[in-house]
């Protein structure tokens, strides 16, 4: 993990000298008025000007990029197929797509600006030749970033998710383990909440995987006016964010244009060549590499930000969606369908202009599951303090090895006074999300203001402690968690 201490650059000296009302520099690319998506996100309005900003590795998890296209001359790192064939080609598009919203040259004089012009690529292609993503291929593939030094990934794909029927829900324990990997490595990790149009109904009320898995920012989309398309799924927990989604302009590869009908396209075309469903531009898809982007830009500016900060960042510097501004569903506050609101790359800019105070980085992260996800936690008694957010990380697990025998006293106190609690899973337990209710085997209870936990293990193994934030609040809730274990004496015989 990256230190959690903020070392401000001289980039960030010299935008607070700047103060916070710059105009921001303009899209001088052709097409730019049809990238009004850019617009609303307020992507530039940080910086007169272009700034330097550290040069950071977005990787592109998806169907593999039109390599030899102008707009990506210079843009690309590196990249790698895990489906066979070249990373290189892009029979599909979609992949293409999304790289040129997040890193299309933004200076060319030729087509579109990708948002984050300080971002280059890491291609992933995992979209095999029958148009299938296989789930190995993409956890590899989310690890291979990683190691390459990603400092951002986006997964504009995704599995359907449904709590309400084993048969159709996708949760896939590899692709957990490997976004907890890429996550503990340092990289943002950011995934579109998934279309309802793939779903059994329409809209759909879950996020799809992986944005529903923790510590992972999921997108939805919104239309040009602040609407929310139907297409777009719900999710109280699980969605995070929304940037536009509808109607969004960007690259295709050469070999899906249609130069026959419209010679302008030929060369280096874009989404206007190419075929329906890139017209259009429809979908959460092409919400989340916004996202991407805007996190790349913010790690311009401050490399030593952790992943957790700038997901903080960028949920809590969002524009709340409402009926005033457009969202004729949404509420006032955090909602299932916008998530914190919609992206304001500048503003979440100016959280670091000002200096706003932010969450300290939480270095046990990732500890969110039994069994390998657990942190392990030994050498009893020790104090650790650790953080929750209801909303992106609402549980932390730490795997304990008792013998048995032994009493096990936990005791959490946080100065939030929020609703965390405890609770102690059985050796075995694999998941405790979906653990049946016999293998808990001890709760807390609050005791003056403290939630305390004692348990006397009766068989030795390894449990696994379950710290769980049940209040969802804009906070993120800082804890101290003091365990030790001592032996018991035997029970006395009873009486004849």
């Amino acid at each position: 993990m990256r230190p959690a201490a903020l070392a401000y650059a001289l980039a960030v000296t010299c935008l607070a000298a700047r103060g916070s009302s710059a105009q921001a520099f303009p899209n001088s690319q052709p097409d730019a008025a049809k990238q009004w998506y850019l617009t609303q996100d307020n992507a530039w309005s940080a910086w007169s000007t272009p700034p330097t900003l550290a040069t950071v590795k977005v990787a592109v998890i998806d169907s593999g990029i039109d390599a030899g296209a102008p707009a990506f001359v210079g843009q690309i790192a590196g990249g790698r197929s895990f489906v066979g064939g070249s990373w290189r080609v892009d029979t599909d598009g979609h992949g293409t797509f999304v790289a040129g919203i997040i890193a299309a040259n933004a200076f060319n004089g030729a087509g579109v600006a990708g948002v984050a012009f300080n971002a280059k690529l890491l291609i992933a292609k995992v979209l095999d030749s029958a148009g299938v993503i296989p789930p190995g291929a993409e956890a590899d593939a989310i690890r291979w970033a990683a190691n390459e030094g990603a400092r951002v990934i986006n997964l504009s794909l995704g599995g359907l998710r449904d709590p309400n029927d084993p048969e159709l829900d996708g949760y896939s324990r590899s692709e957990l383990e490997a976004v907890e990997y890429a996550y503990a490595k340092g990289a943002v990790i950011v995934a579109a909440v998934g279309n309802g149009t793939n779903a059994p109904s329409h809209p759909w009320p879950f996020a799809d995987y992986p944005a529903a898995l923790p510590n992972v920012l999921g997108v939805s989309a919104l239309n040009e006016d602040g609407s929310v398309p139907n297409f777009s799924n719900r999710d109280r927990v699980y969605v995070d964010l929304a940037a536009p989604g509808a109607g969004i302009f960007s690259t295709i590869p050469r070999n899906l244009e249609d130069s026959a009908d419209d010679p302008g396209c030929a060369g280096d075309p874009y989404s206007n060549c190419g075929p329906a469903e890139f017209q259009t531009g429809d979908g959460t898809s092409f919400a989340a590499p916004q996202v991407t982007a805007a996190a790349a830009l913010l790690l311009g500016v401050d490399p030593h930000l952790a992943p957790d900060q700038v997901d903080w960042i960028l949920e809590r510097s969002a524009t709340d969606m409402t009926p005033a501004n457009g969202c004729g569903d949404c509420r006032v506050g955090r909602d299932a369908l916008t998530g914190w609101g919609r992206l304001d790359i500048a503003r979440a800019v100016s959280f670091l202009r000002e200096r706003v105070a932010l969450p300290p980085n939480d270095i046990l992260e990732p500890d969110d599951d039994a069994g390998n996800q657990a942190r392990p936690l030994d050498n009893l008694p020790r104090t650790i303090t650790s953080s929750e957010d209801y909303w992106d990380d609402a549980s932390d697990v730490f795997a304990l090895t008792l013998h048995a025998g032994k009493e096990l006293v936990a005791t959490l106190s946080s100065r939030e006074h929020a609703a965390v609690t405890l609770r102690l899973w059985e050796p075995g337990t694999v998941r405790v999300q979906t653990a049946a209710p016999g293998s808990l085997a001890a709760r807390s209870r609050p005791v003056g203001g403290e939630q305390q936990l004692s348990y006397r293990a009766i068989r030795g193994g390894v449990y696994y402690l379950e710290v769980l934030d049940g209040s969802p609040s804009r906070q993120r809730v800082v804890y101290h968690l003091s365990l030790s274990d001592r032996a018991m004496p035997p029970a006395a015989p009873a009486p004849a």
